[in-house]
């Protein structure tokens, strides 16, 4: 039995090409540094799948970012309204045609009177 042996080379060339690269770019990915090498014309292939793995045995990989949670505070009181036309709200109502076709509407509504001051009618998609 004839053990494996790899045809790998010396990847040490390239190791420090990446460890620069991302000295200079520290928010580049593995991706984008295997385009800057390739356009670095280095004389050897530089494929995605070998600068991944040597990214990743040099532990370049970048740190996530951790977003700041929003604190959720309480909304304004709405106020009563006194008088017509001070407050109006807007609504979308969607519906079917017997013929299987939508159509959708837009109410605006007073909010005093709860009169309906309009309906624009359009068809859905």
């Amino acid at each position: 039995m004839v053990p494996y042996r790899t045809r790998r080379g010396n990847d040490q060339r390239l190791r420090g090409l990446l460890r620069e690269l991302t000295q200079q770019r520290r928010r580049f990915g593995y991706r984008r540094l295997a385009v800057m090498l390739q356009m670095q014309r280095l004389g050897e292939r530089v494929n995605v799948k070998r600068v991944y793995r040597l990214y990743r045995e040099e532990q370049l990989h970048l740190r996530r970012k951790r977003h700041r949670k929003r604190i959720a505070g309480p909304r304004g009181a709405v106020l009563p309204c006194s008088r017509p036309n001070q407050r109006w709200s807007l609504d979308f109502v969607t519906d079917t045609l017997g013929s299987g076709r939508k159509f959708r509407m837009l109410n605006v509504i007073d909010d005093c009177t709860r009169e309906c001051l309009c309906i624009e009618v359009s068809k859905g998609g």
